[in-house]
């Protein structure tokens, strides 16, 4: 079975929405299956297969949740010491060698990828030309735009 990365963020946050998911969303829609029987005839009731559609959803997202922890492998970046390379985890902070534009990037799990919280995919093409670099390296990543090449100004494990 394979891994999946996750920083500890990440699998909080995965396990929070758990949590919600039997605790508060699961009982809900079994109340909701409850009234709607109580309706009556069944073929007709638009409740009933809404309710029953939802339901679905949720023991699904349940299942997905459940499944992505057991494979997990969480990662606590602050515990990290890849002696200042850019590994999963890392927080890297880079220079795009064209505009002198600046940008911060923490290389994260699918699940927790973000692009407005800085937060981007192991499994990105940006991600995948830093890891394994250090500070003062250039990493030459294809964009759509073409490519583009960023140097590596600080990286950090937090």
């Amino acid at each position: 079975m394979t891994t999946i990365p996750i920083t500890k963020r990440g699998a909080e946050k995965l396990k929070e929405e758990l949590h919600k998911l039997k605790t508060v969303e699961r009982p809900s829609v079994i109340n909701a299956i409850a009234e709607a029987r109580a309706q009556g005839d069944l073929s007709e009731n638009a409740e009933y297969d809404a309710a029953k559609d939802r339901q679905g959803f949720i023991e699904g997202r349940i299942q997905e949740i459940e499944g992505k922890l057991s494979a997990a492998q969480i990662i606590d970046p602050s515990e990290v010491d890849a002696g200042g390379r850019v590994v999963f985890g890392a927080t890297v902070e880079l220079e795009d060698e064209e505009t002198g534009d600046a940008v911060t990037y923490q290389i994260v799990g699918e699940d927790e990828a973000d692009l407005k919280l800085g937060l981007i995919n192991i499994s990105s093409p940006i991600a995948r030309a830093l890891i394994g670099k250090e500070e003062g390296d250039v990493a030459e990543v294809q964009a759509p735009g073409g490519i583009k090449h960023y140097e590596i100004v600080a990286v950090a494990y937090r």
